[in-house]
């Protein structure tokens, strides 16, 4: 991660946006509304951004419950694992599904990451996901 200078000031250079797999090891990421356990996310390191350096900000879930700031907040601060075999450390994090707001009708989740704990300036990745069973409880 790169920081330059503009006029004196000193800034970040995030991408754009960031890297997840939801249920790492699994292609269809099935989610059951229903269920009282958690969803597992892999926040992946890329050349642009190393999710173990950076402060456990997130909020998971459905696209629209996420985008208006609710979704489910992590469990933990996560562990650091290469989830994803390229050889570089992962965090893998947990996240209640009760509180991830997915329906029937729901074929994506969504991770955001907050830069600050105001919640603003956050970037987001997103995965598909398969809904299974019948619906929120």
């Amino acid at each position: 991660m790169g920081i330059a200078t503009f006029g004196g000031h000193v800034a970040a250079h995030f991408p754009a946006s960031i890297e997840v797999d939801i249920k790492p090891g699994s292609e269809k990421n099935p989610i059951n509304p229903k269920s009282n356990g958690v969803i597992p996310v892999a926040v992946l390191q890329t050349d642009e951004f190393d999710p173990t350096s950076e402060d456990v900000r997130y909020r998971f879930g459905a696209p629209d419950v996420v985008a208006e700031g609710g979704g489910a907040r992590p469990k933990h601060d996560g562990h650091v694992e290469d989830v994803n075999g390229d050889g570089r450390d992962d965090l893998l994090l947990h996240f209640p599904t009760a509180e991830t707001g997915f329906d029937g009708d729901t074929s994506e989740g969504r991770l955001e990451w907050e830069r600050s704990e105001t919640g603003e300036h956050g970037l987001s990745g997103t995965d598909t996901v398969t809904i299974i069973g019948h619906g929120p409880k």
